[in-house]
């Protein structure tokens, strides 16, 4: 107990950081991820392709290859911003990806006579996909979406590397204080517990109101 009552504001420090990493992160990859989702299912082919595209490419991109794109690639290109920005970028836009195939899996679970009783009424594609289908495609990829966040949380690990505070990194300070890094890596482990626990309960209340039975 000696590591974690003589460092818990240094915990208490890198475990705010993973949350703020998280919800930050996640509140990006649903965005871009329902979006990603609408291309794919789209009328317009070139909006298919770009969420194809975008799907395809950062899926098979090794979450880390993408941290340093971010962290080293686009300072050349005049883009600076704060390390925990970029972490939030790479975290988000490779998580997308998974929310975007989830959401697509929903949308294919519709009846496609919903789409088609909607576009009889005059709705347009964004009208039918935002008010008819995704509400209904939502109830079946709670649990699925749920997941994803939670591997979001500990990808967020990775961060720690790139100087930016989350409670991975606190290890480097407490090995450098001597103390033991099994401890100091068993206290780590709970902080992450601690946030995926939070997020399952989450998920599984929201899956318990609104999910469909199976």
């Amino acid at each position: 107990m000696d590591v974690l009552t003589e460092n818990f504001s240094l915990y208490g420090e890198g475990f705010w950081g993973t949350v703020k990493l998280t919800v930050y992160s996640s509140l990006l990859a649903l965005a871009v991820g329902v979006m990603m989702a609408g291309f794919r299912v789209a009328p317009v082919r070139a909006l298919r392709m770009v969420g194809t595209t975008w799907v395809t490419v950062l899926r098979n991109t090794p979450l880390t290859l993408l941290f340093f794109a971010m962290l080293l690639g686009l300072p050349r290109f005049g883009v600076a911003l704060p390390f925990e920005l970029f972490a939030v970028l790479a975290l988000g836009c490779y998580t997308s990806s998974f929310i975007c195939e989830a959401v697509r899996s929903g949308i294919n679970t519709v009846p496609v006579g919903q789409g088609e009783a909607a576009r009889s009424l005059g709705m347009t594609f964004g009208q039918t996909l935002g008010a008819v289908v995704l509400p209904q495609a939502f109830r079946s990829v709670i649990a699925p979406i749920g997941s994803t966040l939670i591997a979001l949380a500990k990808n967020s690990a990775i961060a720690g590397s790139f100087s930016v505070v989350e409670l991975l990194s606190t290890y480097k300070t407490l090995s450098e204080n001597g103390y033991s890094v099994v401890w100091s890596f068993v206290w780590i482990a709970v902080g992450y517990l601690i946030l995926t626990l939070a997020i399952s309960a989450l998920f599984h209340a929201m899956e318990r109101r609104w999910g469909v039975a199976r």
